[in-house]
């Protein structure tokens, strides 16, 4: 039953303004690749928070959540005419182990609707079960769903490839994890929720049928998401490689500001070089190259450190998966792998690029690795607290002793930061940099705030009393990442109980 708003059917939802169309290209594959089903009700929906942002990213006017039926339908209560929802079907592997079907769980396509950018998904995540949801129950609570609301907003603002999220609606259904928890229902938007893990599923069921739809995948992928390989000698080869570089970018990203994404498996891997599924993830609070934010990866799996080289694993994973696409070569295999290697020089150029920047060098010199290499092992040993030491960097000055002092006062070690600090200032020497501007560069490139545990945790701990004005006011803040926060705590050392806070796979 649909919740008692006058909205009877999906199909007799009022049409209103924006969006004006919905398209369902994926449909046109068959439903080899999706089961088509609504998504389930929430009662008595309510709102928690919207992304300003990101409706205008959509080309949405301000006020389209007062449209008529905004709410029933980001809820799963109802639909908007021309939506056509549907689960995919994906596999994967999970922290390293073959995982066979996965699919959308509890994820649901509306359909497309062009944007500025050209046609984007909008999912509802939490929307119920689907044949895709194993033991799940298909929901999402509202803890995890404000995390990948803020986080998704939060990561825009940094500049960083990430799929969006348009709101989040609660409900008062109850939903058991470690305890009951309520019920929630994120929107996110992007151009493609295309995994390395729908390759891999088409790829592992070994009949010459299943490999026509992962022909049939491909090519859909190249059409609509990467058309430039069209013109490539090989154009699955062209795509592996794209996805490759793309990957080896967004991987640079994630070092560069110390996030930490939590469960980097196969089937979490976007084709798009998107951060896709937020789960367990978080910014880095002391700087500690073997920090997991995942209390559910006991290995350590996904370390901090060991995220580039996860990723190339990955990218392997879906090499393997794209093998059937390249029998026409004399040596599959090896071209696949080729086609990879772009990713070795790819990912540390991109890194060092970031680096540089966030240490003010306009210039490149051999010696700059070492400059930063050095700099991040004594962050190690003093575990400096990675974003603010940073941030204080973009104001250090030789000449001015309380600028290097706030930077100096962050090591254990102050004569080997001393040290490091003269190689730092003969090395701005070096390229004549002008202090005001390099300053200027450096806190437009070092965040002041980002979405630290301690921060998403207050915004939830209300959220679950009923108040929803830290949530909107941390979206607001994250949204300015470079400029000072107007509260100091945003920006500050995190608290002690912050140390004791664990993040897991269950949402």
């Amino acid at each position: 039953m649909l919740a008692d708003t006058g909205l009877t059917r999906p199909e007799t939802a009022p049409e209103v303004p924006s969006p004006p169309a919905w398209s369902q290209r994926i449909a046109a594959l068959g439903n080899r690749f999706y089961t088509e089903l609504p998504p389930s009700p929430a009662p008595a929906p309510h709102w928690v928070a919207r992304s300003e942002a990101c409706a205008q990213t959509l080309g949405w006017a301000a006020d389209w959540w007062q449209q008529p039926g905004a709410l029933e339908v980001v809820s799963g209560n109802a639909l908007w005419p021309g939506m056509r929802p549907l689960a995919s079907v994906y596999s994967g592997h999970q922290f390293g182990v073959w995982a066979g079907q996965l699919g959308d769980g509890r994820a649901l396509s509306l359909g497309e609707t062009m944007t500025p950018q050209g046609l984007w998904d909008v999912q509802l995540k939490g929307a119920g079960l689907t044949p895709y949801s194993r033991m799940g129950d298909g929901r999402a609570v509202l803890r995890s769903s404000i995390r990948e609301f803020l986080c998704s907003e939060a990561m825009h603002a940094l500049g960083i490839p990430t799929t969006r999220a348009l709101c989040i609606t609660g409900s008062h259904l109850g939903v058991r994890r470690e305890e009951m928890e309520t019920a929630a229902i994120v929107t996110r938007v992007a151009p493609s929720f295309l995994r390395f893990g729908h390759f891999e599923h088409f790829a592992h069921i070994a009949n010459d049928d299943q490999h026509a739809a992962l022909r049939e995948l491909a090519d859909f992928m190249i059409q609509h998401h990467a058309p430039e390989c069209l013109a490539a000698e090989n154009p699955n080869l062209a795509l592996l490689e794209k996805v490759a570089r793309q990957t080896a970018e967004l991987m640079a990203a994630w070092q560069s500001v110390g996030f930490c994404h939590g469960v980097m498996n196969t089937d979490n891997m976007s084709m798009l070089g998107l951060t896709l599924d937020y789960g367990p993830f978080g910014f880095l609070d002391a700087f500690d190259p073997g920090h997991v934010c995942n209390h559910s990866d006991n290995q350590g799996r996904y370390a901090y450190a060991r995220q580039p080289n996860v990723a190339f694993w990955n990218l392997h994973a879906l090499a393997q998966a794209m093998l059937p696409l390249l029998n026409d070569l004399n040596d599959g295999s090896e071209a696949a792998i080729a086609a990879l290697e772009p990713y070795k020089t790819v990912f540390p150029e991109a890194l060092m690029r970031r680096m540089r920047a966030k240490l003010g060098l306009a210039t490149e010199l051999d010696a700059d690795r070492a400059l930063v290499d050095d700099l991040l092992r004594l962050m190690a040993a003093a575990r400096a607290d990675f974003t603010i030491t940073f941030r204080r960097l973009s104001r250090f000055d030789a000449d001015d002793e309380a600028s290097r002092r706030a930077v100096r006062d962050l090591f254990l070690d102050r004569d080997a930061f001393d040290a490091w600090a003269l190689r730092y200032q003969d090395r701005l020497a070096q390229e004549r940099s002008v202090p005001a501007e390099r300053h200027a560069r450096m806190l437009a490139t070092n965040p002041a705030v980002v979405l630290r545990n301690h921060l998403a945790e207050q915004a939830i701990r209300q959220a679950r009393d009923g108040d929803f004005s830290e949530v909107e006011r941390l979206l607001k803040v994250l949204a300015s990442p470079y400029d000072e926060p107007a509260v100091a705590a945003d920006a500050a050392f995190p608290p002690d109980w912050a140390q004791h806070l664990e993040v897991s796979c269950s949402s």
